[in-house]
């Protein structure tokens, strides 16, 4: 029992906070080349996010592997990516701080998606049982192209958030209810 859960049912929802989380991460990586206004997608993204790796944590394991020190690591990054939103408010060079740390989260998810669906999903498993297979290498080098590009793509402007950074650190767009999330 995890939680109050049986384990099977704590992996699912840790699975589908995992999937929240990642979708989340397109839609906010999205809305950052697009410039537009992120407030509520945001929120939702570092909701889940620092969900997933937390509950990451409750997992039983004999011995600390990648999986938690991923988890770490992607719970550092977020804490910049908070510090820089609610204790900066996006000022200066927070600004490019907040959108590095907010896609390297995101990259973190991916990746740790990525090795999961290798281990679990039996049609990917079959192209790379070891995790050290060209199917597999290709599908984290593909991630990390992707992640790379779309931070040059949104950080060459220094985030050009323009009015999306005014109204994203606006006090009604700090997470104190759930219905604020669907902005």
């Amino acid at each position: 029992m995890i939680l109050g859960m049986s384990l099977e049912t704590f992996t699912f929802v840790h699975v589908v906070i995992s999937l929240v989380g990642i979708m989340t991460g397109f839609i906010v990586v999205a809305l950052m080349l697009s410039s537009a206004p992120i407030a509520g997608w945001n929120a939702f993204f570092l909701i889940s996010t620092i969900l997933t790796s937390v509950t990451g944590f409750f997992f039983p394991v004999k011995a600390i592997g990648p999986a938690h020190i991923v988890g770490a690591v992607s719970l550092v990054v977020l804490a910049v990516a908070l510090f820089a939103v609610y204790g900066h408010k996006l000022s200066g060079i927070w600004r490019t701080v907040y959108v590095a740390s907010v896609i390297v989260a995101f990259y973190l998810n991916v990746f740790v998606g990525v090795v999961q669906s290798f281990q679990k999903v039996t049609y990917l498993h079959n192209f790379a049982p070891n995790g050290s297979e060209p199917a597999f290498v290709v599908a984290q080098a593909a991630a990390m192209h992707e992640n790379a590009t779309v931070e040059m793509l949104v950080t060459q402007p220094v985030y050009a958030l323009g009015n999306s950074a005014e109204r994203l650190t606006r006090p009604q767009h700090v997470v104190t209810d759930p219905h604020s999330l669907l902005l």
